[in-house]
């Protein structure tokens, strides 16, 4: 739990066996090694579920920090990594169709909790989690149980139309729930309080965190930029490293990510720009070839 509290920025010691939490790496620099959710196995067993292109940069960054807990990577630090299969089934009607194949009550489950329990004869972790806001559960399965529940849930999800999709599909759904993605609205600069997620960064008795004190002065004076979400009034959409401007076309800041929104069928993104423009329903400019395509900053999340 030590470990834990010291190399995550959210308060690891709220979580009780079954939880579930979502936190980030501070990377002593003021930014994020990674986002990760946290899952409390019992009060000594933490399971850390990272971005898979991060596996080898966040182990690096573990293993770094354990010998000052007296931790051994290998031995209690441990890289389960390419012994785990993990599928995402997300959707209104994810639970049923895992109901039919799953040993455990799992339709009633809160959100953010997980169960060790049998998937199609399969011992797995299963939680209700995913990152695309549309409820649903992620399983976790040894390398050898995946053939086995793959299609098992085909099966079960036939009569609901389960479908196979890609990671296009994920970031539309997440980017409609205001979600940020590693690599693009969160990074090695920008730190929590920047991004807006204040609420995964907790200032508590006895969690003397990486970059605590950096993160508790930019709460207190405030920061140089925020990341906003913004809705597109001109026709358009809004990409990535585009720039966004005042309406008399003077840089304000960024899009870190954008998109056609498949519900709402106008362009939609999230970017960082100055704080004097970062409340909503002030009117901003994407700049697109040129030209300056007005935009409002808008609540999240947009659905």
């Amino acid at each position: 739990l030590a470990f834990c509290q010291y190399v995550t920025s959210n308060d690891v010691s709220v979580l009780t066996p079954g939880k579930v939490q979502y936190s980030c790496f501070p990377n002593g620099k003021g930014g994020i090694v990674d986002a990760l959710l946290v899952y409390c196995i019992d009060s000594e067993t933490y399971f850390l579920v990272v971005n898979a292109a991060n596996i080898e940069k966040d182990w690096n960054h573990l293993c770094a920090i354990a010998p000052k807990f007296n931790i051994t990577p290998g031995k209690e630090l441990y890289n389960a990594s390419d012994e785990i299969c993990q599928l995402a089934i997300q959707g209104p009607n994810a639970l049923k169709i895992m109901q039919r194949i799953c040993d455990a009550p799992v339709e009633d489950m809160e959100y953010y909790t997980f169960k060790l329990c049998k998937v199609a004869g399969c011992d797995v972790i299963l939680s209700t989690t995913g990152y695309t806001g549309s409820g649903g559960c992620e399983i976790y399965m040894y390398n050898e149980d995946a053939d086995t529940i793959w299609e098992a849930m085909w099966k079960a999800g036939e009569e609901f139309g389960l479908k196979n999709i890609g990671l296009g599909a994920r970031d539309t759904l997440r980017l409609e729930k205001g979600f940020c993605l590693y690599g693009n609205d969160i990074d090695d600069t920008t730190s929590p309080i920047e991004a807006g997620l204040n609420w995964l960064t907790k200032f508590v008795e006895n969690k003397p965190f990486i970059d605590r004190e950096l993160m508790e002065r930019q709460k207190k004076e405030g920061v140089t930029r925020k990341l906003v979400g913004f809705k597109l009034i001109d026709r358009g959409v809004p990409r990535h490293e585009y720039a966004l401007a005042d309406l008399e076309g003077n840089e304000i800041g960024h899009v870190t990510s954008g998109t056609m929104s498949p519900c709402l069928k106008v362009g939609i993104g999230m970017g960082y720009v100055k704080p004097e423009f970062a409340k909503a329903g002030t009117q901003i400019a994407v700049v697109v070839r040129g030209r300056l395509l007005k935009a409002e900053v808008v609540r999240l999340p947009f659905v």
